[in-house]
């Protein structure tokens, strides 16, 4: 048989030998720098003691930004509402009304009049006042409502939720008739179209509130009878939907009363359009305007040179950087209808917190306009906020 003679020579033996001395140094490199970290981190030296955990902050950098963030917002809030308290507390002050006439009456004698003044703490300094005030306030007291007789807040949870029904409305309204018209009138500049819709802002604008709610009521409810009357509700539905949230139609749904909820719909449709007019005037103009900016970039024009249909050159590309200043002017124009509707809660006779204002007065109740006038500053603060944490979330730029 064939008897096999292998022969290895030195060259060919020292390759694979090569090798496994350098995988295995190699090997051994990684598991002796992997014990020296590891066993360094448990039994740290002094000079690693005396070291700045830099690696650990770092890992913990998204959670110190968020707690930044939050704490910056909390203090920015705080600050602001602590102005708005003290702008509130000096315009009461100056007023050329007196809270203790507003009690007392006219007829009290100066016995009456004074002991008033002391129960009222006006006979102390201003700083103190202030002090109480804020105090107050922060413990949810308002005082008491000369009008109604009741706390001010439980008056301001009774009227707000209808202010805030009608205007989330109109906010609603004006941003789906409003956006899609300004975008139309800048991608049709010069047209018909675009002087109609000009023209339509224009009115927006120029149309006293109350005219328009008187003709209204004149034209849809007195003669046509397509909507409903003043109020919230007729009379002979008030008191059958007990209240949960304050908002008549979620309360009327969530009472499964669909006949109130109908008629909450027809005395609602026409006081919010009229808001929801004055609101998609305002942005429709100014989304047009920055729509008109976006449309002139180059970088549109060479969308449209490279073959991009005009609906995606106009929604896709020169709408989305517009979003950004749009949200500032929906949040705006959403807290100018919650504390502008005054006119329109009077003409509708709509039990909001405008007409709770002019009610309030009227009849020199302080304590009422002050409650009001700081809900309604708190909700400028509130959606001033909310835009900017949007703004955040849809620009990558301001994280």
């Amino acid at each position: 048989m064939f008897q096999a003679k292998t022969e290895f020579s030195p060259v060919q033996f020292s390759i694979p030998h090569s090798f496994g001395v350098r995988g295995r140094s190699h090997r051994g490199a990684r598991i002796a720098k992997w014990n020296e970290n590891h066993v360094s981190d448990a039994n740290p030296t002094p000079d690693q003691l005396s070291r700045p955990a830099s690696s650990t902050w770092q890992n913990n950098r998204p959670f110190t930004r968020i707690i930044s963030h939050v704490g910056a917002f909390a203090i920015t809030v705080f600050l602001t509402f602590l102005g708005l308290l003290a702008i509130t507390f000096f315009i009461g002050r100056i007023v050329p009304i007196d809270p203790v006439l507003a009690v007392v009456g006219d007829r009290a004698s100066n016995e009456l009049y004074e002991a008033t003044r002391v129960a009222m703490g006006l006979d102390r300094p201003l700083p103190q006042q202030f002090a109480s005030y804020v105090i107050d306030v922060l413990h949810g007291d308002f005082g008491q409502s000369i009008s109604t007789k009741r706390p001010v807040i439980e008056d301001l949870i009774r009227v707000f939720p209808a202010t805030l029904e009608m205007a989330t409305i109109g906010i609603l309204i004006g941003i789906l008739i409003g956006v899609p018209m300004g975008v139309t009138a800048a991608a049709n500049q010069g047209t018909w179209l675009d002087q109609t819709i000009r023209t339509l802002g224009l009115l927006g604008y120029s149309v006293p509130a109350f005219w328009l709610g008187l003709v209204g009521l004149a034209i849809f409810y007195a003669h046509l009878r397509w909507t409903g009357g003043p109020g919230r509700i007729d009379i002979y539905y008030d008191g059958l939907i007990p209240p949960v949230t304050g908002l008549m139609l979620v309360d009327s749904l969530i009472a499964g009363n669909l006949q109130v909820f109908r008629n909450a719909v027809s005395h609602l449709v026409l006081p919010a359009s009229i808001l929801g007019f004055f609101s998609l005037a305002y942005i429709a103009r100014m989304t047009r305007s920055f729509m008109l900016d976006q449309l002139n970039q180059e970088y549109v024009t060479t969308a449209r040179v490279k073959g991009v249909s005009e609906f995606h050159v106009i929604w896709r590309h020169a709408f989305k950087p517009i979003r950004i200043p749009l949200i500032t002017v929906i949040g705006l124009s959403y807290a100018g209808l919650l504390e502008g509707s005054v006119m329109i809660e009077t003409i509708f006779s709509w039990p909001g917190i405008g007409n709770y204002l002019t009610t309030a007065l009227l009849n020199a109740d302080m304590n009422a306009v002050l409650g009001a006038t700081l809900v309604i500053g708190a909700v400028f603060i509130i959606i001033n906020k909310i835009s900017d944490v949007l703004y955040n979330i849809l620009d990558p730029r301001a994280r």
